[in-house]
């Protein structure tokens, strides 16, 4: 069973980072794309960032600029640096992934992390 785990939420004030991780594990053969999204309360969730497993980045252009998402291959991990954090970031950012589990799952499924919070606050 694949699982997805966040860590690296918290409390944060405005302007400052804070640097999200997402370890995935499990029954997996290969990891496409993997991203970010957020949820705030009484929000929809909004995708953050997307990184392909050839490293091709995708922004929302609410963070474009001062998020930065990246991944190791190696660990099957994925990051979200958080830089000059605004009060609108705060949410419950979820972990994605798009996994293969066997040579024959074509395309892959997606699977989600429970969330890790981040709350922007003076």
């Amino acid at each position: 069973q694949v699982q997805l785990v966040e860590s690296g939420g918290g409390l944060v004030q405005p302007g400052g980072s804070l640097r999200l991780s997402c370890a995935a594990s499990g029954s997996i053969f290969r990891i496409n794309t993997m991203g970010w999204f957020r949820q705030a309360p009484g929000n929809q969730r909004e995708l953050v960032a997307t990184i392909t497993s050839g490293g091709s980045t995708n922004y929302a252009d609410s963070v474009k600029g001062r998020f930065t998402i990246s991944r190791d291959n190696a660990k099957n991990m994925v990051y979200l640096q958080m830089n000059s954090l605004k009060p609108e970031d705060t949410a419950v950012y979820h972990c994605n992934a798009r996994i293969r589990r066997t040579t024959w799952d074509y395309g892959g499924m997606d699977y989600w992390g429970k969330g890790t919070p981040v709350t922007v606050s003076s």
